[in-house]
């Protein structure tokens, strides 16, 4: 268990630092829904934000805005969480 922790711990890290993006307004969003809750993502809504950070700043932006729909189904949970952030 401690070892799952560990990796878990390391992976966390890693999403948090790729939720620095270069747009203010997606920096904001992000910052808050890690002082909120980003800790208590579990394995597929951690996977879910990796997807979401691999998008380009400005196609992130605008699904978190509501600007455009989200071609994703399963994204749309984590969605409504960094919208709620």
């Amino acid at each position: 268990m401690r070892q799952f922790e560990a990796v878990r711990s390391r992976e966390t890290q890693r999403l948090r630092w790729r939720s620095r993006r270069g747009l203010l307004e997606l920096d904001i969003v992000l910052g808050r829904f890690w002082a909120g809750c980003g800790e208590e993502l579990d394995e597929s809504e951690a996977g879910s934000l990796a997807r979401l950070l691999a998008m380009p700043d400005n196609d992130l932006l605008d699904l978190v805005m509501g600007r455009r729909p989200c071609p994703d189904p399963a994204l749309l949970p984590l969605l409504q969480r960094l919208k709620a952030a």
